[in-house]
């Protein structure tokens, strides 16, 4: 049931780190650039989640094709100049793709990328940039969140369950969208708590594990024992609270219940879902090391692997009637006989 999400390496933060794993050519002679170019999204590395799914993918890449990279952290209340900034130094410093972690990317990625046309260019969770020499890396979130409402209302013991959003803006509206109507295939009448932390992502609401803690304190309170989070770092605060009063807490982007940082707090992590950020980082990385780089749309679903729900958790295993649930959903979605919402 897992997707064979590529394993997050400890993260530790820092405004830029570069390494070196050897020659910057593929034994065809087709690579010629110096690495890869990593830039991190809203709460950096060391998010245990989204940022660091990136650089697990961005790692295995460099170990594998003996390539260098440099990653970028992001500053606080940036501005796209910055990230324009940002990309350009990848960009004439050599690196070749570079990535752009998060849809925040996007004007800067679409400006750089025209004035750098034989430099491959990535961009996480958008599909709006559309150029030949970028890549628009995107996922159906529906469908993994659709398996974590699946998830929630089978083992919710009060039928009633939250949903916790980082920022109120489309794309986290598709993880909620699937988790509701997973969860009400499940149970129509289920309770379904839902929050957002912030309008804006300036705001912290992917950054702030205290704004995580403080929101799933209020939906355990009114009655929710099973707590599902689209938050990215806030989501920590998340998972800690719901381990704190002993309810479950679904996780996101990775699998959350192998995390070192969320330790003291796996056996309440029901489960994650998965969105393959290190595999897509990894294909577009490997794409430009054999000289066939990818571009335009490029989307993870559950019919090819790029999103899932992680079952790491023996306790998951052990519910033998959730385990089920999940994985019919599973193939009614891969099969068509279910569609996800998206709102």
């Amino acid at each position: 049931m897992t997707v064979a999400v590529i394993a997050l390496a400890a993260a530790g933060c820092g405004s830029s780190s570069s390494s070196s794993s050897g020659g910057g050519s593929s034994s065809s002679g087709a690579y010629s650039g110096k690495g890869i170019g990593l830039a991190y999204d809203i709460g950096g590395k060391g998010d245990q989640s989204f940022n660091d799914a990136a650089y697990a993918g961005y790692q295995k890449a460099q170990q594998e094709f003996k390539i260098g990279g440099r990653d970028v952290e992001p500053s606080d209340n940036e501005s796209n100049a910055d990230k324009v900034q940002r990309l350009e130094q990848l960009a004439k410093a050599g690196y070749n793709p570079i990535i752009g972690v998060g849809f925040v990317y996007a004007p800067a990625v679409k400006e750089v990328s025209a004035k750098y046309p034989k430099i491959t260019f990535g961009i996480i969770d958008d599909d709006t940039v559309q150029a030949k020499n970028v890549a628009d890396l995107v996922f159906h979130e529906e469908q993994s969140s659709y398996l974590a409402g699946v998830a929630a209302a089978k083992a919710t013991k009060k039928n009633h369950i939250g949903f916790i959003g980082g920022v109120d803006i489309p794309l986290i509206h598709k993880f909620e969208a699937g988790f509701v109507q997973g969860a009400k295939s499940v149970n129509p009448n289920i309770k379904i708590e839902s929050q957002y932390l912030t309008q804006t992502a300036q705001e912290g609401g992917f950054s702030s594990p205290d704004k995580g803690e403080a929101a799933a304190n209020g939906q355990i309170d009114a009655g929710a024992d099973v707590v599902y989070h689209a938050a990215g770092l806030s989501g920590q605060g998340v998972i800690k609270a719901a381990a704190q009063h002993k309810v479950w807490a679904i996780g996101v982007d990775s699998d959350q219940y192998r995390q070192s940082a969320l330790a003291a707090y796996k056996d309440w992590i029901l489960g994650s879902a998965l969105k393959n950020v290190g595999g897509a980082v990894y294909d577009l990385s490997k794409s430009v090391y054999e000289g066939k780089p990818l571009s335009g749309t490029v989307r993870g679903s559950l019919a090819n692997n790029g999103v899932g729900f992680a079952d790491s958790n023996p306790k998951y295993q052990a519910m033998k009637d959730v385990v089920a649930a999940v994985d019919q959903a599973k193939q009614d979605i891969v099969s068509g006989k279910v569609t996800v919402n998206t709102k």
